[in-house]
């Protein structure tokens, strides 16, 4: 799957960045994941910052997301619902099992380890190198109308046509062969 985004309506661009990693830039041990056993993993979210998100945004979507996971579905890492309009960056570690550090009324939502917080990058070794799509979605409602146990195909299943931007960081993660 080259862009999974490919079947979603047309969206609008603004910028996302990192102090933690650049767009096409391989994730950092902290961004591996310690749950799943990475060697020096850390399970640390990613700081993030946007910015000229289209007129009308009233909320944002945070989603990190594996689409080259050996399933057939691929594997969300974390998400983030009903982030703010005022809001426009996350610090790094915000997604922590307390999620603190989210704005007032954000919540997390289940990866696909059932854990509501960032699980880092796992790529199965000698699977070869996985990209991360971590993407900001600006949205034209203030609430997403979801709870927070659903998953985050369900979000994206809900948010599908109330996305108005889209800013993506491609980040990457290979762990070679024993």
């Amino acid at each position: 799957m080259n862009d999974p985004f490919a079947r979603h309506p047309e969206a609008a661009t603004f910028t996302v960045t990192s102090t933690t990693v650049a767009d096409g830039a391989t994730f950092g041990s902290a961004q591996m994941s310690g749950i799943f056993g990475v060697p020096g993993g850390q399970d640390v979210s990613p700081q993030l910052s946007w910015s000229g998100a289209p007129e009308g945004t009233k909320s944002y979507v945070v989603t990190v997301y594996d689409p080259d996971a050996p399933t057939q579905s691929g594997f969300w890492h974390w998400a983030v619902a009903d982030i703010p309009a005022g809001t426009t960056s996350l610090p790094e570690g915000a997604g922590d099992d307390s999620g603190a550090a989210l704005p007032e009324g954000a919540f997390q939502l289940p990866n696909d380890a059932r854990l509501s917080r960032f699980i880092g990058a796992a790529p199965p070794a000698g699977h070869g190198a996985h990209r991360y799509f971590i993407t900001v979605h600006a949205l034209d409602t203030e609430k997403i109308g979801v709870t927070p146990d659903v998953t985050p195909a369900v979000l994206n299943f809900t948010m599908f046509g109330h996305v108005l931007g889209r800013a993506t960081i491609v980040a990457k993660a290979e762990i070679p062969a024993s």
